[in-house]
């Protein structure tokens, strides 16, 4: 089973959109808690795998 559903570098949309007017996140490390950096202001976050789960719309191309 693999507990990471995403990878390194992924770009992530999001349901709601950030303070900042964008909905797409990088993705900068794995494990229990993700590393994410919004495209939009490059604030990062920290969120736990399970409620990134719920916040992810779909995969950015």
């Amino acid at each position: 089973m693999n507990a990471n559903i995403y990878e390194v570098g992924t770009v992530l949309e999001f349901k709601k959109e950030h303070p900042c007017g964008s909905k797409k996140w990088k993705v900068l490390s794995v494990g229990v808690m993700y590393k994410l950096e919004c495209l939009g202001c490059k604030r990062m976050i920290l969120l736990p795998r399970i409620d990134l789960k719920k916040r992810v719309k779909k995969v950015a191309e």
